[in-house]
């Protein structure tokens, strides 16, 4: 089991130095991007499915209580919280549009929409942020792998640069906590 662990770590170790390599840029962005949407009123979506799911609901409670500072709320919903809206829309109109619909009811021209899928291929996912980009608003894709079809329909694409789904939520994770604290030190610092 040692063995094990110290090959996971080291696992990990090498995704968060290709992350600081290759990703620098794009992640100042993303926090760059979302001060700017709160700034001008507007609120972050934010979505995924399974641990992704649990990501998104971690993203949304950071910026609405708040991440290290005293300060007050800022707008945020996760999609894959409420149950009943889930079940009812992948009931009515099928899971692929658990996602989409609720950006067609919420989502504003100007406000970000965040989607988190390891693989890049999740489609409820990509046809969320398809519909957020024909509605005006910034889409971000926190992705995995090679980016899978959800970059094509990304404003801005986050691509951790590995193929082993813990590794990846470990970086999107990490990624999420470091814009928060940008975004907290953007606006109220």
């Amino acid at each position: 089991m040692i063995d094990d662990i110290t090959s996971q770590l080291q696992s990990h170790r090498s995704v968060m130095e290709a992350v600081e390599r290759q990703m620098l840029p794009q992640i100042t962005e993303m926090a760059v991007l979302l001060a700017d949407t709160f700034n001008r009123g507007n609120k972050l979506l934010v979505m995924g499915n399974g641990g992704s799911a649990a990501d998104s609901q971690h993203f949304a409670a950071e910026i609405v209580s708040r991440f290290r500072m005293e300060r007050r709320a800022l707008p945020a919903v996760a999609l894959s919280t409420d149950t009943s809206i889930l079940s009812a829309i992948g009931n009515d109109y099928g899971f692929e549009s658990v996602f989409s619909r609720q950006v067609e009811a919420l989502a504003a021209a100007g406000d970000m929409v965040v989607g988190i899928s390891t693989s890049g291929n999740s489609v409820n996912v990509e046809k969320a942020l398809a519909l957020a980009r024909a509605r005006g608003c910034r889409t971000v894709g926190l992705l995995g792998r090679d980016g899978g079809s959800i970059r094509n329909v990304c404003g801005l694409s986050l691509i951790v640069p590995s193929d082993d789904t813990p590794r990846i939520q470990e970086a999107h994770i990490a990624i999420i906590h470091i814009v928060c604290d940008l975004v907290e030190k953007a606006l109220f610092s």
